[in-house]
């Protein structure tokens, strides 16, 4: 048997309760508290008197065994805690990944098909000499050649400011400037740079045409856009 000096100490069992308040009754000299007295006497009691070793064991075990559950517990809820949030973090990486790769591949897509037309579009392209000169073109034949000769997306603009300048006609000459031909380019003579027979051959004109509107405005539908503010290019 050993004394143990125990305030307010909280018995975990019913039989060390029991002993407990035994001693205390002993201890003080007076009779055992009833019912619900029987706590507060144990917790107001300064020395507690002997209690069997093996019911200390008993009850210190329990108590340890309790701080191990929670202190097990709340272990367990900080891990679960961490690995949602590293979950979640991954998520959100992989995500942000594929969303930068479908961008990627989508660009890497665009730029292919946009070569692939325009080496179409230079592939299809012919020259002002692959044409053989005819003695009349009509406005459907010089429609064709330019087709022919002029980038499928500038087509358009170059033949909004043709429809405007000269109606497509190959001989058409401004009588008071003195502009000749589809472009009407002034003076006419200017389109000597393109080919001997810029007069007769719409061909050589077209040609003509289109690098002048690549080397002032960039290309036909920039001219097109400074034609349409200045009615004029």
């Amino acid at each position: 048997m050993s004394r143990i000096s125990v305030r307010g100490f909280a018995v975990a069992s019913a039989t060390a309760v029991t002993t407990v308040g035994a001693v205390v009754g002993v201890a003080s000299g007076g009779t055992q508290p009833a019912g619900d007295n029987l706590e507060a006497a144990a917790a107001d009691t300064t020395l507690l008197a002997d209690i069997p070793v093996g019911q200390q064991a008993q009850v210190q075990f329990s108590s340890l065994t309790q701080q191990a559950d929670a202190q097990a517990a709340a272990a367990d809820a900080a891990a679960k805690k961490s690995a949602e949030e590293s979950a979640r973090v991954q998520a959100a990486k992989t995500a942000e990944a594929k969303k930068a790769a479908a961008v990627e591949k989508a660009e890497k897509e665009k730029k292919e098909r946009e070569e692939a037309e325009a080496r179409a579009n230079r592939d299809s392209i012919r020259s002002a000499s692959d044409f053989a000169p005819q003695a009349s073109y009509t406005v459907a034949q010089v429609q064709a050649m330019a087709r022919q000769m002029i980038p499928a997306d500038q087509f358009q603009c170059f033949s909004n400011i043709v429809q405007r300048e000269s109606t497509w006609n190959y001989q058409a000459q401004n009588p008071s400037s003195g502009a000749y031909g589809l472009v009407q380019a002034l003076p006419g003579s200017k389109m000597a740079s393109a080919g001997a027979d810029w007069r007769t051959n719409p061909a050589t004109q077209i040609k003509w045409g289109l690098n002048y509107m690549d080397s002032r405005y960039g290309s036909p539908c920039g001219a097109w856009s400074f034609w349409q503010a200045n009615h004029w290019y």
